[in-house]
């Protein structure tokens, strides 16, 4: 099980990360400024950061020029409101391994950072997911239905709604949940953009393929189930 660092300190944001990254698995350490960042990264405990650049005490520029500097090479993504191209290609040379700007969507940061943590002995992040007679082809970004037998074309955002049902298949995710991988920091809570997509998703899959609990979440079936199931 992976072990990651996020250093951030603009709360919202630093809970974002925490909870999305320990629902898929990982073992998570929030810090909020710069020296934390550093020390915590120097103890050889972490596979991976997520480094914020606008760090209080020590901006993260400097946290990672020192570890840089000290020849760690913990991976780094790098999180920052800084958009120009000067300041991605100074992060870079600065000994970051991928750059992300915010606002940013969970899942574009979870698969750069699934990205990193690939090396030497790691196994290949799958590019097939599967939920019964049902195929999620991640390079394709097309499903498979029926043992595939048919294909289903999805939009952007239903694949990305999917892929989230697809790596949790069987689990009840909440609508906070799937409002903070899907639609990322910019969401609205009170929105009912994912009823809107399940609805799209279940024309497409069938309408007993994902299950709605009420006031838990939805859950999508290994199995196909009958509609006297609900």
């Amino acid at each position: 099980m992976s072990r990651i660092l996020v250093a951030e300190d603009e709360p919202r944001i630093a809970s974002f990360l925490e909870n999305g990254l320990r629902s898929n698995g990982f073992v998570v350490t929030v810090v909020a400024d710069g020296e934390s960042a550093y020390q915590y990264a120097r103890t050889g405990a972490f596979d991976l950061m997520v480094l914020d650049l606008g760090l209080p005490i020590t901006d993260g520029l400097t946290v990672l020029r020192l570890l840089r500097a000290e020849k760690i090479d913990l991976p780094v993504v790098v999180l920052t409101a800084r958009d120009s191209v000067a300041d991605t290609v100074t992060g870079l040379e600065s000994g970051a391994d991928d750059y992300i700007r915010k606002p940013f969507g969970f899942d574009e940061l979870l698969a750069r950072v699934r990205l990193r943590l690939r090396g030497p002995g790691r196994a290949p992040e799958p590019t097939m997911l599967r939920a019964g007679d049902m195929t999620l082809d991640l390079r394709t970004r097309r499903i498979l239905v029926d043992g595939g037998t048919a294909e289903v074309a999805l939009t952007a955002r239903e694949f990305a709604l999917a892929e989230v049902f697809f790596r949790h298949v069987d689990q009840v995710l909440t609508r906070e949940q799937l409002l903070s991988h899907v639609w990322g920091l910019d969401f609205d809570p009170g929105s009912n953009v994912v009823e809107v997509y399940v609805r799209y998703l279940r024309r497409k899959l069938g309408d007993t393929r994902i299950e709605t609990l009420r006031g838990m979440g939805y859950r999508l079936h290994s199995r196909r189930r009958s509609t006297m199931e609900g």
